[in-house]
């Protein structure tokens, strides 16, 4: 089997339990639903989706301790899931900044310009973009 015959047959079954609600789960599967909404973190209400074909990119960034990013834009809706340590985000027009730490996960902003800034240890995220073909994940 390819690896991605593989992780297709891991992904729909857990894409069911999590996404669909599935009852009949194995014994011992626990589902936590990390997000559901439908806004960024700011309160802005998500625009719909982009027209085209639809590409879901995930990818994992780290950040070193004491670092702060570039000012950004996503032309997207995207959802970051923090593994370790923490980051101050802020946007630039507003100045309104939220702090996120292990185990949550961050609507992020959308066509807005905004920076991350990591703390005293490197922040781990893993990102989720739920774009179009051939859109940057960034500008």
């Amino acid at each position: 089997m390819t690896p991605a015959h593989t992780l297709k047959a891991l992904f729909l079954p857990l894409a069911c339990l999590a996404l669909l609600g599935c009852s009949n789960k194995p014994p011992g599967v626990q589902v936590e639903q990390l997000l559901k909404t439908g806004e960024t973190w700011d309160g802005t209400a998500y625009a719909p989706y982009p027209a085209g074909q639809p590409e879901i990119t995930v990818v994992k960034i780290t950040i070193p301790a004491n670092t702060t990013l570039n000012w950004h834009e996503h032309p997207m809706p995207n959802v970051a899931y923090v593994l370790s340590g923490e980051l101050l985000v802020e946007t630039r027009d507003s100045q309104q900044k939220i702090t996120v730490r292990p185990g949550e996960a961050l609507p992020e902003v959308v066509q807005t310009s905004h920076r991350g800034t990591s703390g005293n240890k490197p922040v781990e995220l893993i990102v989720f973009y739920a774009g179009g073909t051939g859109m940057p994940l960034s500008r």
